[in-house]
């Protein structure tokens, strides 16, 4: 809880609960039931802000709780637990409580949310806490529990540990988002299913009407104020109290499984399970790491190796590093140190992705490449994109950064070694728009250059880890492959052959604040330490 993560997540969930209970003249809705809404009660408050809340915290939850066995395994701390008595099933057991209370601390602050809500709101200012807090424990936190076990499933898993297991958890998540809202999702799913039930038999018992929308969950724009009803809750039946029940223990029951092939640290069991932690002297004296597949979370090279502006070291044992500073073209080899970096240990299957892109850009018509190859192309890097701003704190580095002697340089260069791998991603849609005369596009394409990096560097830089990111920016690329023209950074929505979305004048400006940030707050840290 201590970790920026956590504050930002928490953030956002406050955010997501003042959307949840807009304004009676807005619309923009987070729950429209056929054209209606119900009048700001605390059930309806409670019920739509644990909805909502479930929604983000699945899948922004799991990136802030995920990584705690690696942290006893990196910090050595698995070392001492190897040589207690300390069971398996018991480690893993107060793991998953531990990543549940993180998740019910935050769904405590959405209630406390939701009730300033309902009082701000001023419709029913009459607090019924029981009413208000169901929705919390009935809907929210069963699925925290299933996301908690499933953060501990996914770092026992070799192959899901490190970034490649942060996608696999977004496409779940969004398939959880989805399929739980049906009636047909096991125990209840997110428990939309029954809420919706419950509303529209209360709009029945009134002689309202629902429209032919139906019932739905998310951000959406409508185009006039909904309609009112009065809901007071929805009805406690025993089998959907029991099927909560069960999801819960279900999920403790998914925390408990890697009991079957986890080792708990200790190096006689740990033979073909989990690959051995490296000290931090280990991380900082490798100079190359076996690649994971999609080529993120590797330790950064020796300093020696690649931060070329420290020309020469000495080999002399205890002897402290010489620099013999160079002016003429430093930034540009520090350019070239930071893309060294930036792109160590990248599996050639992830290179051979990126070609075949590549070609298709050339090969697709240019309908298909604007619109869907594009946003393609920019959603391959992101585990490498998330490296930027964090790396160093990652791997202990930080401490020797601390003694170079023009940090905003560095910042910048490391900022420009994103942006040149943002290009050369995406070159074969910028050549074709050339072609094609789509001068809006290739705006809007270095509006999207200019972007990614900038928002990567500045969550990484406030953050200190690579999961904000990862957490942050496949959101926004999903809702904008979903022909929302407002988060289009990179010219793929179109209206009538043009970009719809922000104007990269905009998007430019927006990458120059978040670099002012990164600058900002380079720059404090370093005061503070000085």
């Amino acid at each position: 809880m201590r970790r920026p993560a956590y504050a930002v997540t928490l953030l956002a969930a406050i955010g997501l609960g003042y959307l949840a209970v807009p304004d009676v003249d807005s619309t923009w809705v987070i729950m429209d039931v056929g054209g209606n809404r119900g009048i700001y009660n605390s059930a309806y408050v409670g019920a739509v802000t644990a909805l909502a809340g479930a929604l983000w915290l699945t899948f922004g939850g799991f990136y802030v709780v995920r990584g705690g066995i690696a942290r006893d395994e990196t910090g050595r701390v698995g070392q001492i637990l190897a040589a207690t008595p300390l069971r398996t099933s018991g480690y893993l057991t107060a793991k998953f409580l531990s990543n549940l209370l993180v998740l019910a601390s935050m769904i405590g602050v959405l209630a406390v949310t939701a009730l300033l809500m309902q009082l701000a709101r001023g419709e029913n200012r009459s607090v019924d806490p029981v009413a208000l807090a169901e929705p919390f424990l009935l809907l929210s936190l069963p699925v925290m529990a299933l996301t908690a076990a499933a953060a501990i499933l996914f770092e026992t898993v070799p192959l899901l540990r490190a970034g490649f297991g942060n996608v696999v958890w977004f496409v779940l998540a969004v398939v959880i988002s989805i399929g739980g809202q049906s009636g047909s999702a096991p125990f209840g799913g997110l428990g939309v299913h029954h809420v919706a039930q419950s509303m529209n038999t209360a709009m029945g018992n009134q002689h309202l009407q629902s429209g032919e929308d139906g019932f739905s969950l998310g951000l959406t724009k409508v185009s006039k104020p909904l309609g009112t009803f009065l809901w007071d809750g929805f009805d406690l039946s025993a089998g959907f109290v029991l099927a909560r029940v069960v999801l819960v223990l279900l999920a403790f029951a998914m925390a408990l499984l890697p009991a079957l092939w986890f080792p708990r640290f200790d190096p006689a069991r740990a033979a073909g399970s989990l690959p051995p932690a490296k000290s931090s002297a280990a991380k900082d004296s490798s100079t190359a790491t076996a690649a994971e597949p999609f080529g993120t979370d590797a330790p950064a090279p020796a300093p020696g190796s690649t931060w070329s502006t420290w020309s020469t070291w000495s080999t002399a044992p205890g002897a402290l590093p010489r620099t013999e500073p160079t002016r003429a073209g430093a930034f540009g080899r520090l350019l070239v140190g930071e893309v060294r970096i930036l792109l160590q240990g990248i599996s050639p299957w992830w290179w051979a992705v990126a070609d075949a892109l590549t070609v298709a850009g050339f090969a697709l018509p240019i309908g298909t490449v604007t619109g869907l190859l594009l946003p393609c192309v920019w959603l391959w890097p992101v585990l490498i994109w998330s490296r930027l701003g964090s790396q160093q704190v990652e791997n202990d580095l930080e401490v020797l950064l601390g003694a170079y002697p023009t940090a905003r340089r560095r910042l910048l260069a490391e900022w420009a070694s994103g942006l040149v791998l943002t290009a050369v991603t995406g070159i074969s849609p910028l050549l074709r728009m050339l072609a094609a005369g789509d001068g809006a596009g290739v705006a809007c394409w270095f509006g999207g250059v200019l972007f990614i990096p900038s928002l990567a560097m500045s969550l990484g830089v406030v953050s200190r880890t690579h999961r904000v990111f990862q957490a942050v920016y496949l959101p926004i690329w999903y809702v904008l492959v979903n022909h929302v023209a407002a988060l289009d950074f990179m010219g793929a929505v179109r209206a009538n052959g043009k970009p719809a979305g922000p104007a990269p004048l905009l998007i430019a400006a927006l990458s120059a604040a978040m670099l002012a940030v990164v600058f900002l707050t380079g720059s404090a840290r370093r005061n503070v330490k000085g």
